[in-house]
């Protein structure tokens, strides 16, 4: 069996032109040979959320929740910019999607909130849900596809990344314009 990758598409991405398609392109082309979690970020959607909650002073609990709802709509985005990837709503649905090769695009929300795993606070974003989701799944890698790349660490990882990213799990950060390097990434978590 193919190993399996979890790719986290940021949110970000969708403030630069041109970005979904091309990432959208390459997860379509991977998908043909590997086994791949598509983890969406909030992106707009959260901004609304955190624009929200300054207005109109939510609780953690209901922020939380509604920023991992958030999630599910930009994974609507991805899996119709993905070609052939598959939509799904829990750990049940992802291993026929993907077998034997194939993206499966998760809305994380039943999923979270039955793990209820996460800090509810901005400390816990959809960089600490794709580290649960590849820790859960028994990923061979993580990848997070960001703006920009680097190591991850602080400046590019949310606060609670660390402690959620299983020990021993290899995790790459791809800024979105070198997202012609997944093939080898992936290619490399099989070892």
């Amino acid at each position: 069996m193919r190993p399996l990758a979890v790719v986290k598409v940021g949110g970000g991405l969708s403030a630069a032109a041109g970005a979904l398609d091309t990432v959208g392109r390459a997860l379509g082309e991977a998908g043909r040979r590997h086994r791949i979690v598509v983890v969406p970020g909030g992106g707009p959607f959260a901004d609304q959320v955190r624009a929200f909650e300054r207005r109109e002073r939510l609780s953690a609990d209901a922020a939380h929740w509604m920023a991992i709802l958030a999630m599910d709509q930009y994974a609507h985005v991805l899996a119709e910019r993905i070609e052939g990837a598959v939509l799904v709503e829990e750990p049940g649905a992802i291993g026929p999607a993907i077998e034997p090769a194939g993206v499966a695009v998760l809305a994380p929300s039943r999923w979270m909130r039955a793990a209820d795993v996460l800090p509810h606070s901005w400390g816990a974003s959809s960089d600490s849900v794709a580290a649960f989701v590849a820790g859960a799944l028994d990923a061979a890698c993580l990848v997070l596809l960001k703006p920009v790349d680097g190591a991850p660490g602080p400046w590019l990882t949310d606060a609670c990344f660390e402690t959620a990213l299983p020990r021993g799990l290899r995790c790459v950060v791809l800024g979105w314009q070198r997202v012609g390097e997944l093939e080898r990434v992936l290619g490399r978590a099989g070892r």
